[in-house]
């Protein structure tokens, strides 16, 4: 992304990529299964910004977005499921079967978000204010912070629980049925090693819902070709625009001279000059590994130590003979039941018994499962009659009390998520050819995210905007002049944004 909006500005660019493909955990790969395109990790889109669309014209390399209606399919053991979606009359319906208030309270709590969203997304393409050592910029920041939180008038008290709350809280608040509450809550943990009670659950809750696909707000998506199709369609845009691109380039130092950056040392022991460097890998990894301690303020060091990258989620490819069966939605071809979402969680105290397992390092004996069948509505990504799964899973935590992420203790927990799909769709493990289990540690490992955090570090109210990575540091600069942050680990944080690439590009330029 950085790169792209570098080249677009004449500059002389170059990419260093780990693996052999470039994208980093947004990435589809075709060696998984044969005759699959997998996404490896990153799984369905709506965070990626538009305007990055537009300035890059990605549609004319290939990115297509397929929308998903509904968004959300929610079985349950009794025989009745949920479906929920785009459309407002049609969730009122389906929340209807389960409580009548639910479903007249429901068009509120959205545009409840919706207010909430106007106030907080307009920043994610900012570049967060210096509240330690603040400039005129900054000031003029502040100050168009402060219009828009006035702007806010009675929802300045539902923002700030957002931001900072608990999603149980704001859902018992809103809601009575657990059913409803159940699939809201897991878009509260997704990623987070975290329960719905805990403080700043509201916040990962409402950053699944601030995005969009073709311009309507809080519809998630499928890339045609899958996730990799994405960065790929980046790939191409930066390389026309003069950018270039080494995988299998890995780096292993980052060079500094006289307090400024000047390049990179690859692992091979290859040197690479350059008046600026841009890292798109977390923290631990620039500042721990890459650079010096010596040549960090002690005290910028110390709050970079103290990120939280504890994680609990594992990612499951599944290829699959046929669609699941559900009982509650019975249908052998491609439904309603298989082009959104699948949460498979009866309610919030299931998550909170799955976080009690997690919490003293032991994987959760009924994890909370998210599945996706892409080829439910792509099928460029599974051979004629075939169908890709991806299960993502809570909670596995990395540090296990006992033992290790051996393939035992891999396919133990996937043994347990197949169970939890087979209990509403009996049939679902004979129909498995083939499945790849990536656990915290084989995330860290593949990706080079610390601890498995698909985030590159927590994301509660302490390490956001002004704080993230730390307080002082937000505008993408560090303290190592022509040093530059432009991935997750920066401001807006994680997901198939985009925006901290760009946001970063626009720093580096202004020099």
């Amino acid at each position: 992304m950085t790169a792209a909006y570098l080249a677009r500005a004449k500059r002389r660019v170059l990419v260093l990529e780990r693996r052999y493909i470039v994208g980093g955990a947004c990435v589809t790969e075709d060696n998984i299964f044969p005759g699959f395109k997998v996404s490896t990790a990153a799984y369905v889109n709506s965070l990626f910004r538009p305007e990055i669309v537009r300035d890059l014209r990605l549609r004319d390399y290939g990115f297509r977005l397929i929308e998903r209606n509904p968004s959300s399919f929610s079985p349950f053991v009794d025989g009745r499921y949920l479906l929920l979606g785009p459309d407002g009359a049609a969730n009122q319906r389906e929340i209807a079967k389960f409580s009548q208030r639910d479903a007249q309270r429901y068009p509120e709590y959205e545009r409840m978000l919706e207010r909430v969203a106007a106030a907080i997304e307009p920043t994610l393409m900012q570049t967060p204010p210096n509240v330690v050592r603040p400039g005129p910029r900054d000031f003029v920041s502040l100050a168009k912070l402060g219009l828009a939180a006035h702007k806010l008038n009675g929802a300045m008290g539902e923002t700030i629980d957002v931001l900072t709350g608990p999603a149980r809280a704001i859902l018992d608040r809103w809601f009575d049925s657990e059913q409803l509450k159940g699939t809201l809550a897991t878009d509260a943990i997704i990623g987070a090693f975290a329960a719905p009670s805990m403080p700043g659950t509201a916040y990962v809750l409402f950053h699944h819902v601030m995005g969009e696909t073709n311009g309507k707000r809080g519809v998630w998506s499928y890339v045609e070709g899958g996730m990799g199709s994405l960065t790929q369609a980046l790939a191409k845009a930066a390389r026309e625009l003069g950018a270039e691109i080494r995988t299998e380039a890995e780096v292993a130092r980052i060079i500094v001279e006289k307090g400024s950056a000047a390049g990179v040392v690859l692992a091979n022991g290859d040197e690479l000059r350059a008046r600026h460097v841009a890292s798109s890998v977390d923290c631990r990894l620039t500042f721990e590994s890459f650079v010096e301690a010596s040549l960090l303020p002690p005290e910028f060091l110390a709050e970079i130590k103290r990120i939280d990258y504890a994680s609990a989620s594992a990612k499951i490819n599944v290829a699959l003979s046929q669609l699941p069966n559900f009982s509650a939605a019975p249908g052998a071809s491609a439904g309603p039941q298989h082009r959104g979402t699948i949460h498979l969680c009866p309610d919030q105290d299931f998550i909170e018994r799955g976080y009690d397992d997690a919490k003293y390092g032991r994987p959760s004996a009924e994890p909370v499962v998210e599945c996706t069948i892409p080829s439910a509505l792509d099928p460029t990504v599974a051979p004629e009659g075939k169908h890709l799964m991806s299960m993502f899973c809570q909670y596995a935590p990395y540090q296990l009390a006992d033992g290790s992420w051996d393939q035992a203790a891999k396919d133990a927990f996937a043994d347990r998520c197949f169970e939890m799909v087979e209990r509403h769709a009996p049939g679902f493990k004979e129909s498995v050819i083939a499945r790849q289990i990536l656990s915290p540690v084989d995330i860290e490992r593949t990706f080079n995210l610390t601890g498995g955090n698909i985030f590159q570090g927590a994301m509660g109210l302490n390490r956001l905007f002004v704080f993230r990575p730390a307080a002082g540091y937000s505008s993408y600069r560090t303290p190592i002049k022509n040093l530059f942050l432009c991935g997750s680990a920066a401001h807006p944080g994680g997901g198939v944004m985009g925006a901290a690439g760009h946001n970063a590009a626009r720093e580096m330029l202004r020099g």
